[in-house]
């Protein structure tokens, strides 16, 4: 017989696998399963499984809440800015793509206040035009946003489309930055719902 509540602070407050739980016990996996469903206790989901396997030590990330105008207006526009221009299909990340510096920067600066995440954990991709030098494009954003040039993970290159106002405006190409986190992906859209008056 396992305890409930030395079952309960290994399995949820330390979040470990039932695996984990059982080396802790010297006892088969099956047997922490059968105490878990005894004691009522869920069992974790795979994909929660899995994030808590990706993430050891808890949430890259901390939710910072709007508390003055300047705030609001920030958070306002960040979670604007990702229902206009972020990939929404995407369940597993953050992707938001924009060839304007300035805006892009808006986003950066939303993520950091209120999600906390270090601008060195975030990762980059670049898609610019075939006669557009990939390196120019590069040393660009890399000069732009001031980071590594190690956190560009992705370059794609589009066949040109000759002149034009387009042309111009993409001159090095569309930056997208990454977020690679389905909880906070979640968190950003259950707050674009909202503000759609979707829930």
């Amino acid at each position: 017989m396992l305890n409930e509540k030395d079952l309960r602070y290994y399995y949820v407050e330390k979040k470990k696998s039932s695996k984990d739980v059982a080396r802790v016990f010297k006892c088969s996996e099956n047997k922490v399963n059968y105490w878990l469903k005894k004691y009522g206790i869920p069992k974790r989901s795979i994909s929660e499984a899995v994030y808590l396997q990706q993430n050891p030590q808890g949430d890259p990330f901390t939710i910072n809440k709007p508390k003055t105008k300047d705030d609001y207006f920030l958070y306002g526009l960040g979670i604007g800015l990702y229902w206009g221009e972020g990939n929404k299909k995407d369940r597993y990340a953050l992707r938001l793509g924009n060839t304007d510096p300035a805006l892009i920067k808006k986003y950066l600066k939303f993520i950091k206040k209120f999600y906390n995440i270090p601008q060195e954990k975030l990762r980059f991709g670049i898609q610019v035009f075939s006669d557009t030098p990939q390196k120019q494009a590069l040393n660009y954003w890399k000069k732009v946003l001031g980071v590594d040039g190690s956190q560009f993970i992705k370059t794609v290159i589009t066949p040109s489309r000759g002149k034009g106002s387009y042309r111009t405006k993409v001159k090095y190409g569309v930056l997208t930055v990454y977020i690679s986190n389905k909880k906070l992906r979640n968190i950003v859209m259950g707050e674009i719902e909202k503000l759609g008056g979707l829930k």
